[in-house]
C-alpha cells in the first residue's frame, strides 16, 4: 500500500519553469526515504507538490489518498491534516510556550476538547524526550530542542506521512544524529513514511534507507540499503 504515488508527473515552480519532468515515486508505509541533490535542483519543489504548495500540472499523483490533480485549494488543509511537517527553520511562535505552540496547531487543525488536547501535547512531547519543557519559551531552548518540538509538533494528528526538508540543516552533527535517530524511531513505532531531503551526506552514512537522487531533472532510485 502506497502513501506517495507519482507517475509521468511534472513538477513545476509557480513561475510555471518546470523542474522536473516525467517522475515516478512510490512511498510505501513506514517506509524511510531520503532526498538528496544540488542546491536547486528541485528538491524543495517536489516536497511542496506533495503538501499542495505547488499545483501538480502534468502526470498523477496521490499523496495519503489525495489525488494531487483534483484537490482544491479549500480542501488542502485536508491533505495537509494526514502529513507532518519538518522545515530547516524551526518556525516556532516565540511568543508562546512551547505548550502553546502545540496548541495552537491543534486547535487550528480541529481540535476543540481541552482535556485531549491537553493529553496529545503531553503525550507528544513525551515521545520527543521534552515532557518537561511544557512552560518553557521557544528562546530558551538549544537549537535540538526546538528541532524536538518541530517534530512534536508535526507528530501531533499522527501523520501518514513526514516530510522533512533539511531537518538538521542548523543543528551540529551530534544533535543532528540525535534527531535523526529519534525521527527514524519514531516513524517506525507509529508507522509513518518520512521522506527526508538533506545535504548531509554524513547522516546517509550514519543512518542508511532508500535513496532517491534529484539529478538533471529526473528521480533516479538507488538500490534501497538495509537499515540495521
Amino acid at each position: 500500500m502506497h502513501i506517495v504515488k507519482l507517475v509521468n508527473a511534472t513538477i513545476q515552480q509557480q513561475n510555471s519553469s518546470v523542474v522536473l519532468d516525467k517522475i515516478d515515486l512510490t512511498i510505501g508505509h513506514g517506509e524511510f526515504t531520503y532526498l538528496i541533490g544540488k542546491t536547486g535542483s528541485g528538491k524543495s519543489s517536489l516536497l511542496k507538490t506533495l503538501y499542495g504548495e505547488l499545483p501538480l500540472l502534468a502526470g498523477s499523483g496521490e499523496v495519503a489518498g489525495f489525488d494531487l490533480r483534483q484537490i482544491s485549494r479549500s480542501n488542502i488543509h485536508l491533505l495537509r491534516r494526514k502529513l507532518g511537517i519538518v522545515f530547516q527553520d524551526f518556525n516556532l511562535l516565540t511568543d508562546r510556550n512551547v505548550a502553546e505552540n502545540l496548541r495552537f496547531v491543534l486547535r487550528a487543525t480541529g481540535w476543540n476538547d481541552e482535556a485531549a488536547i491537553s493529553q496529545r501535547i503531553e503525550e507528544v512531547l513525551t515521545e520527543v524526550g521534552l515532557p518537561d519543557k511544557k512552560a518553557t519559551m521557544p528562546f530558551q531552548l538549544s537549537g535540538g530542542e526546538q528541532q524536538r518540538v518541530v517534530l512534536a509538533r508535526a507528530l501531533l494528528n499522527k501523520p501518514l506521512l513526514l516530510i522533512a526538508d533539511e531537518p538538521t540543516g542548523n543543528l551540529d552533527p551530534e544533535t543532528s544524529d540525535d534527531v535523526l535517530l529519534l525521527m527514524r524511531n519514531l516513524a517506525r513505532q507509529h508507522n509513518t513514511a518520512v521522506l527526508c531531503a538533506t545535504h548531509d551526506y554524513r547522516i546517509l552514512q550514519n543512518f542508511p534507507a532508500r535513496i532517491i537522487r534529484v539529478m538533471n531533472a529526473r528521480l533516479i532510485d538507488d538500490e534501497g540499503i538495509s537499515v540495521r
